[in-house]
């Protein structure tokens, strides 16, 4: 695989100047978690961020009504919806904006279940916890291994500064990028700019 075409996708900022600074390093795209709930909650933090970074609305359990106005309101251009979401319901999220699902994976989980969400632009594999993703706890990748549909497929999960060689040594077919979080904070919600920009440059040195 040619690591140079890994997504990056940092998760989980709310403050307005680091927002600012994460998306001026070489990031692809930029979660912004409207989960009232988090820790990383975006409250009234102004969304600021670079032109060329793609801006991934993270949802738990949204009304399409919520999805519209909030993709309106500060020009989203992707949905990760959380938790129960059905196929049905992402199948009409996606004429809203390009819908990422997130599915908790751990030992048990079975990769027949993501099947139906196929009309989805990606699924996101994250560790399954009783958090909705930030958790920093990795499930075993090799799991991924089971994973034989067409959907493409960002990694999460406690993904942290350390990986850089477990993940280029991933080839599965349909790998099409990471999301990072947690492991990359000073606080909930807020990067270290230098860890951030280290991994990617990292990564994407082949």
């Amino acid at each position: 695989m040619d690591n140079s075409q890994l997504l990056i996708k940092v998760c989980g900022i709310n403050r307005t100047k680091n927002m600012v600074d994460v998306s001026n390093l070489n990031i692809d795209m930029l979660g912004i978690n409207y989960y009232w709930e988090s820790k990383r909650y975006i409250d009234n933090t102004s969304i600021n961020i670079n032109p060329n970074v793609k801006r991934v609305g993270v949802f738990v359990d949204p009304t399409l009504y919520e999805l519209e106005q909030y993709t309106l309101q500060d020009e989203l251009d992707y949905l990760q919806l959380h938790s129960d979401v059905t196929p049905d319901f992402c199948q009409q999220a996606q004429e809203i904006a390009p819908v990422i699902k997130a599915f908790g994976v751990d030992q048990e989980f079975d990769f027949a279940t993501v099947m139906p969400y196929s009309s989805c632009e990606y699924f996101l594999f994250d560790t399954k916890t009783i958090l909705h993703g930030g958790s920093g706890e990795q499930f075993d990748w090799s799991k991924l291994d089971e994973y034989e549909g067409e959907v493409p497929f960002l990694l999460a999960g406690g993904i942290g500064p350390d990986d850089v060689e477990k993940i280029k040594a991933i080839q599965h077919p349909k790998f099409a990028g990471v999301d990072i979080n947690s492991r990359f904070e000073h606080e909930p919600g807020v990067k270290n700019v230098r860890l951030v920009e280290e991994f990617i440059n990292q990564i994407k040195n082949n």
